[in-house]
């Protein structure tokens, strides 16, 4: 939000200077990001000053151009080239001088430089105004009044406007500050704790009266609860026409382009006082009603920007006796606003419900300076006073006469807020005694009444305008703010309680397993639990009926709550890959949504993306792809650090996965992973071939809580390794060998491993060699020959019997 220092002063005379009064705005809670210089004139007129034309003869080598000398009081007149049709001996003209910097329409600067024209000197340029940013005439030079002085700076001339803007970073709460008004009352507060006491000036509309009721357009309001109160008045006999140059210096100190009288003057009062108003062309309006009220679902309306839209049943509408004018409190219509034609207005102000104006505004996508204000909650006591304001300011300025009654339509008064402050509370969440004097003189400065005092605290009515000041906690971080957080002791003694926490705290599993994924290469990604409804056809194991949609979505791609990791992690390594990161190692802890036989369900997940070779290139290390056994071993590895082993493996059998396999623990599945669908990659424009791990983190914090660790002696006497070369059916797994080996040796097998399998040259067909490794020990002594060659034995046996396996 933009507000102007000069404007600011108009309601509150300092003459701090602008960092300084800064410094103190974000103290208050308003944050100063950055002030800005305005000038209405682009440059200031600096360097520009006024000459008198002594001589002017025709240029020897240009039939266009003539030579001049022009005396700007210097020592000796400058010969300066000109081009102007109209420049002539005698006339006083503003100079631009040597190393001036002018400015383009666009804004771009260049500067004024001794030079030659076809051969002439010439030191300096006399301007056009549209050279000097003072209009949009290139007829011609600028002639100014003979009776300027020479040498006079040029903008001691015109009204050149020198401002300083504030871009304040306004939390949502703040909807009190949206005005030049209300951010001057938080810095009269502010000063009057720094012992300056400054009187808050309040624009007066004690002009305010009706010359004729000549013209009168009925309101009726139909939704008391969507627009609980409503003003209007009409003015006829004005002209429509460019505003003063004050009042364009003042909007576009703040970024406002003016557009003409009455529009601007409603702007004005909009950033003056904080209350939006709408003029309508009185002539356009059929019936002489206006009718506040909603229209059936697909009623088309054009608005200002000539776009046609489809109102919903729930857009409140401001409506003639035919036809709706204007989408209430978020933007106008076409045919209704205010044109050069325009003698005649009904001049509107209101309050409306702020939950109905940001819904009408997010459906349509429309963000304007009324719809800001009215869905944070304007001041519902300032509306027929605002409307007074601006309707005298349209005399003032466009002329004419008010033609009927300020008619205010406000049924059933908004209340103000009942809060009770406790001192003892107050000093509690502050951290120090404030005197109960200064308390009181924060809460008065800020538009807080204090209706009673005793010893304990004060009973307060806060203004209805002050939406975010309801509980006692608010009050007194009001109090806070004013006094200033930084004039808060701090003490010399810091106390600490040590908390007694399980160690299956889920931050505490986060951090170890974060901590080795990091280890491996892992880089940690946060997405968005928004997303598009679109990703749910992506996949048979994903339902839009599942879907929990956003009542209020910022955008249609942003409109439900995620189904799965996978789809927002997707988005990430496309981003990454199309910014030549190809090589990638991604985790992230979230939440999934679902809608379950009409029941809302959270779950917490950890997913894992690979993508890309397995290491970086080096000269001395051959390039790997990642490979689903690399992502089968780091998932492995997260489990078992946490306690979870003896797993059974299972394929996955969805259109997620083009291979993939689950683990589980009993009958509680804990992860599935596998080789990502190169349909569903595709869909994110990634070509490259994506590993996915999915674990159900809810079921894994679960199983650890009632898993025992055990401890035991590490071994005296050594383990014993024997290997068998295996030829096997294509279709027999390693799970399957790993299985009967273990049912096998209970007690003495340790370990089983695949460290070759060969398939080629040699092999009957649909044969396979597999390479196995058994590790044997015992605990309690040196195991013999005798009975390594008994295991072994039974080994194959089994393998023969239950696989048909044979030895090579």
């Amino acid at each position: 939000m933009k507000i102007s220092y000069n404007w600011l002063k108009q309601f509150l005379k300092t003459d701090w200077p602008a960092e300084k009064t800064g410094e103190l705005l974000t103290d208050l809670g308003l944050e100063i990001e950055g002030i800005d210089t305005f000038q209405s004139v682009k440059g200031g007129l600096e360097g520009i000053v006024v000459g008198e034309v002594l001589t002017c003869e025709q240029h020897p080598n240009a039939d266009r151009l003539k030579v001049t000398t022009v005396d700007i009081g210097l020592d000796k007149p400058l010969p300066i080239v000109c081009g102007a049709p109209n420049v002539a001996a005698g006339q006083k003209v503003p100079v631009a001088t040597v190393g001036t910097t002018l400015y383009t329409e666009s804004g771009e600067p260049w500067k004024i430089k001794k030079g030659k024209i076809r051969g002439e000197e010439s030191h300096g340029m006399i301007c056009a105004e549209d050279e000097l940013g003072l209009g949009t005439s290139h007829d011609g030079i600028l002639v100014l009044d003979k009776t300027e002085k020479t040498g006079t700076p040029v903008s001691e001339i015109f009204e050149i406007e020198n401002d300083q803007v504030f871009e304040i970073g306004l939390t949502p709460n703040r909807a009190d500050a949206m005005s030049h008004y209300g951010t001057a009352r938080d810095l009269k507060a502010g000063l009057l704790q720094k012992e300056i006491n400054t009187e808050l000036i309040t624009p007066s509309v004690s002009a305010f009266h009706v010359e004729r009721r000549s013209l009168k357009i009925g309101i009726e309001v139909e939704d008391y609860d969507l627009a609980p109160r409503y003003c209007g008045l009409t003015i006829t006999g004005i002209k429509v026409e460019d505003s003063p140059v004050w009042l364009q210096n003042r909007l576009k100190s703040i970024g406002l382009t003016p557009k003409n009288n009455v529009v601007d003057i409603t702007n004005y009062v909009l950033h003056e006082l904080g209350q939006p108003l709408h003029a309508f062309d009185a002539a356009k309006i059929s019936g002489n009603k206006v009718v506040v009220k909603t229209l059936p679902s697909g009623t088309k309306f054009t608005t200002l920007d000539e776009v046609e839209r489809e109102l919903h049943k729930e857009d409140l509408m401001i409506c003639d006796a035919e036809k709706p004018m204007c989408i209430a409190g978020v933007f106008g219509g076409i045919h209704s606003g205010v044109t050069e034609s325009t003698t005649s207005i009904f001049l509107e102000s209101a309050y409306f419900n702020p939950v109905s104006i940001r819904k009408t505004a997010k459906r349509h996508g429309l963000n304007t300076d009324a719809s800001f204000r009215f869905e944070r909650g304007i001041d519902p006591n300032i509306t027929d006073y605002a409307l007074k304001r601006a309707a005298l300011m349209i005399l003032d300025i466009a002329g004419g006469e008010i033609a009927s009654d300020l008619m205010d339509h406000y049924p059933k008064k908004i209340k103000d807020f009942e809060v009770r402050l406790s001192f003892e509370n107050a000093a509690k969440l502050i951290g120090e005694n404030i005197p109960k004097e200064t308390i009181k003189s924060i809460l008065t400065s800020l538009d807080i009444k204090v209706n009673n005092v005793t010893e304990a605290g004060l009973g307060l009515t806060v203004p209805a305008y002050r939406n975010d000041v309801q509980r006692e906690a608010d009050v007194i971080e009001e109090i806070l703010r004013v006094y200033g957080y930084n004039n808060i002791r701090t003490t010399e003694k810091l106390n600490a309680s040590i908390s007694n926490t399980s160690r299956f705290e889920d931050y505490k599993l986060q951090n170890i397993i974060g901590n080795q994924l990091a280890s491996q290469g892992f880089f940690e990604i946060m997405t968005n639990s928004l997303t598009t409804p679109k990703h749910t056809e992506l996949s048979q194991q994903l339902s839009s009926e599942d879907s929990i949609t956003m009542l209020n979505p910022l955008s249609n791609d942003l409109s439900v709550m995620r189904q799965s990791l996978l789809f927002s992690g997707l988005e990430s390594v496309s981003h990454n890959i199309n910014r030549k990161r190809d090589n990638l190692k991604l985790y992230e802890f979230g939440k999934i949504y679902r809608n379950k036989g009409g029941k809302r369900e959270e779950q917490k997940r950890l997913s894992l993306f690979i993508t890309g070779n397995k290491n970086a290139e080096r000269w001395n290390t051959p390039i790997q792809k990642s490979s689903f056994f690399l992502l089968k071993g780091i998932v492995s590895a997260t489990l078992q650090r946490l306690g979870l082993t003896q797993l059974t493996t299972s394929p996955v059998e969805n259109d997620i996965y083009s291979e993939g396999i689950m683990l589980s623990l009993g009958k509680t599945k804990l992860v599935e992973f596998g080789i990502v669908n190169k349909k569903i990659t595709k869909h994110f424009g990634v070509s490259q071939e994506v590993l996915f791990a999915d674990f159900n983190w809810d079921n894994v914090i679960d199983l650890i809580q009632h898993h025992n660790i055990k401890f035991k002696d590490i071994p005296k006497y050594p383990e014993v390794r024997r290997d068998f070369a295996l030829l096997i059916d294509d279709k027999v797994t390693f799970e399957q060998l790993d299985s009967i080996a273990m049912q096998t040796e209970k007690k003495l097998l340790k370990d089983v491993d695949l460290f070759d399998v060969y398939q080629g040259k040699n092999l009957p067909k649909g044969k396979k060699s597999y390479a196995v490794s058994f590790t044997l020990q015992d605990e309690n002594k040196t195991l013999t020959d005798k009975q390594i060659d008994k295991i072994m034995k039974k080994l194959q046996a089994n393998f023969e019997k239950q696989l048909g396996a044979e030895l090579r």
